[in-house]
């Protein structure tokens, strides 16, 4: 057992650069570059800067270099991630990472996987000092922690192992994500087709006169949304509600259960009152699909617009609308704006768009079903998500019995 300063030959910090001038360009490997599962750098794409001569030196980076994320971290993440460069483009590392070049006789993926088994189990917590919310890695105390240090041969039988078992492993978490991935089409795709088609699938079908809406059935009728919503603008008078806050993966929720660091007024007096029921509409990300039903009273941002429904439209019927995809493009079409991240949905737009009405007998039958659907596949999402947990964990814990001599060398033999 030794310190890990005792496998590093050097730690140089990364530079930023300016400005690709097409003299000087050199690949500049990020914090977001970092693959944290796999523990290696994504190459692509590449962000390019401009390093002169004179600030490469030490720094261009090396196959077989170590990279450590020096300032970064948040609430849920720790700083002091390690990845393997393993390419042969040359490269230097960003202002927020450090190369660690290894001393002879030892062997970078091993030493990859010792850092992973550090990171995984909070070992570097006590070299982390947090300023300004940004966490920094205090490398000298970092590297003051303890590993096995086995003969170079050991190493590579070691890495060899977990690069077969780990790999296994990985194969079966990106195949429970892909089924997740499905899952959510699968979900997305049936509230599209049943808030625009309905569950009758005999029933007989007429033009919309709507692009976004096709056919629909017979029965149905469209209506303009000013003739199913008012706006409305109450406003607090000092702020004491609950602040809601609406997003597109989520809808409208409370902001207390929202994990955000943004900053929030000290002064809430003004903010517009959402009544359970009402439609609030994420002004600024609407196009987006940030909008929804408020399950709950509160107040949000003066910047967003409520509705209140005349009836003929079913709050839950409205939230499904919202998480319809063809009818996200359909507000994206009406948000005004110069530019595609600077769009906004107005109330004189969003009256102007075309929704259906159902009978609501029907519109019952639509929440109902998708209730139902929906409870089926939250239990298979819960179970998929609980696999992959425990992958992750066996995969980690996997790693750590390999570093700390847990596993007989024979039993890592192919």
């Amino acid at each position: 057992m030794k310190r890990l300063k005792w496998s590093i030959s050097g730690l140089y910090n990364g530079i930023w650069g300016d400005e690709p001038d097409g003299e000087n360009d050199i690949i500049c490997i990020r914090v977001a570059d970092f693959d944290r599962v796999r523990r290696s750098v994504i190459s692509e794409p590449p962000t390019i800067r401009s390093v002169n001569s004179d600030y490469r030196e030490q720094r261009v980076l090396r196959k077989g270099d170590l990279l450590i994320e020096k300032s970064g971290g948040g609430d849920n993440q720790l700083v002091g991630c390690v990845v393997h460069f393993d390419h042969d483009f040359e490269a230097v590392c960003s202002n927020f990472v450090a190369r660690i070049p290894l001393q002879e006789a030892m062997v970078p993926q091993y030493w990859n996987y010792v850092h992973s088994s550090i990171y995984s189990a909070r070992l570097n917590f006590p070299a982390i000092k947090q300023t300004t919310g940004i966490q920094n890695l205090d490398a000298e105390a970092y590297f003051k922690i303890e590993a096995a240090f086995p003969p170079a041969q050991e190493q590579s039988v070691i890495a060899n192992y977990l690069d077969r078992e780990t790999a296994r492993i990985d194969a079966l978490i990106a195949e429970k994500e892909r089924m997740l991935a499905l899952l959510e089409e699968k979900r997305a795709a049936l509230i599209s087709h049943a808030v625009t088609r309905g569950l009758d699938t005999n029933a007989p079908l007429k033009p919309s006169g709507q692009e976004w809406l096709g056919e629909i059935p017979a029965h149905w009728r469209v209506e303009r949304a000013k003739n199913l919503f008012t706006v409305r603008d109450e406003r607090s008078d000092d702020g004491s509600e609950e602040l809601l806050t609406v997003s597109h993966i989520t809808g409208v929720t409370s902001r207390s259960e929202k994990d955000v660091n943004m900053f929030l007024a000290d002064d809430k007096a003004g903010y517009k009152r959402c009544m359970p029921g009402d439609l609030a509409i994420n002004t600024l990300w609407a196009w987006m699909g940030a909008m929804g039903i408020s399950p709950l009273a509160g107040i949000v941002s003066p910047d967003y617009h409520v509705y209140t429904s005349k009836g003929e439209l079913l709050s839950d019927y409205v939230d499904l609308l919202c998480r319809s995809r063809p009818f996200v493009a359909e507000v994206s079409r009406w948000s005004k704006g110069v530019w595609s991240s600077r769009l906004r949905l107005y109330p004189e737009n969003f009256f102007e768009m075309r929704l259906p009405v159902p009978p609501q007998g029907e519109q019952l039958d639509i929440i109902r079903a998708i209730e139902t659907n929906q409870r089926k596949a939250n239990t298979l999402r819960d179970s998929l998500q609980l696999s992959i947990t425990l992958a992750k964990e066996r995969r980690a814990a996997l790693i750590t019995a390999a570093v700390t001599g847990q596993v007989p060398l024979e039993a890592m033999q192919p």
